[in-house]
């Protein structure tokens, strides 16, 4: 069943012979001149592989696992810096939205708007992000089986918003894991184009007592077996410093490395 596709301003997510779209950024808006300096330098690398690049930025990460996380500059800060991004590199803009009352003034600005995972049944945030009228982003829930999107899907299309995708994170197993089911996606693209989110698949989430934690070095490998089963999207944070990024430092893909990683998911992606 071909499913319907997204469009995240010029960009369009699915649909026959429609080319592996990135979204990608950091995990938090930790400063203007630092989005605005990776999102042109990962825009450059995107344009070169002919990838369609939506920016991706949290302006709040209201779910750090510690109080003392640092959650980025705010709603008005943020949104202010994500609206340069979209203006002077030319790039569609995402970021998370929390809450209901947030969905209006973010749909003035984003392109899509992003339900965190842990929020994917809350129906009143989806009916707000929906009637914003941009694209909607559910992240799959990490207590949930794939064909429960369904109905979060439902409620963004009932709000009267077609323009819906999902992206799967990686699903909880035990108390400190997550594990992918390449199935899930497949199961979802037949409710909505499908993104796979490679950085927080590879996440422990608090698994380092405070902060979560994550394994990098797998990130690769689940990237390619996402890109082989056929997602419409590939959804990463990327960082210049990962080390000293501001939030999940432990997954959080090099900038350096961004292309290397690229080139041959597009090669798997032209394989299909």
């Amino acid at each position: 069943m071909e499913c319907a596709t997204g469009q995240i301003g010029s960009v369009r997510i699915g649909g026959e012979g429609r080319p592996l779209a990135l979204i990608a950024g950091p995990c938090v808006v930790e400063s203007a001149d630092h989005a605005l300096r990776l999102a042109e330098a990962i825009s450059t690398i995107a344009a070169a592989l002919d990838m369609p690049l939506v920016f991706k930025a949290s302006y709040d990460k209201a779910n750090r696992s510690s109080i003392h996380s640092f959650r980025g500059p705010g709603l008005e800060a943020g949104l202010e810096i994500l609206s340069r991004v979209r203006r002077e590199i030319g790039v569609p803009v995402l970021s998370d939205v929390h809450e209901p009352a947030q969905a209006e003034p973010a749909g003035r600005v984003l392109d899509c708007l992003q339900v965190p995972a842990f929020l994917c049944r809350q129906t009143d945030l989806l009916v707000a992000c929906a009637r914003a009228g941009k694209c909607v982003n559910i992240k799959k829930g990490q207590f949930l089986a794939p064909h429960k999107m369904r109905l979060a899907v439902e409620k963004v299309r009932q709000a009267g918003n077609e323009n819906v995708l999902l992206t799967e994170r990686g699903t909880m197993f035990g108390y400190g894991s997550l594990v992918n089911d390449m199935t899930a996606l497949q199961v979802m693209r037949e409710y909505a184009p499908v993104v796979f989110d490679a950085t927080h698949s590879v996440q422990n989430p608090a698994g380092e007592g405070n902060v979560t934690g994550g394994q990098r070095q797998f990130l690769p490998l689940l990237a390619r077996a996402a890109v082989a089963v056929g997602v419409d999207a590939l959804f990463m944070e990327v960082h210049d410093d990962p080390d000293h990024a501001k939030s999940d430092a432990a997954t959080v893909w090099p900038l350096d490395q961004l292309e290397m990683l690229l080139k041959p998911l597009m090669r798997i992606r032209a394989a299909l």
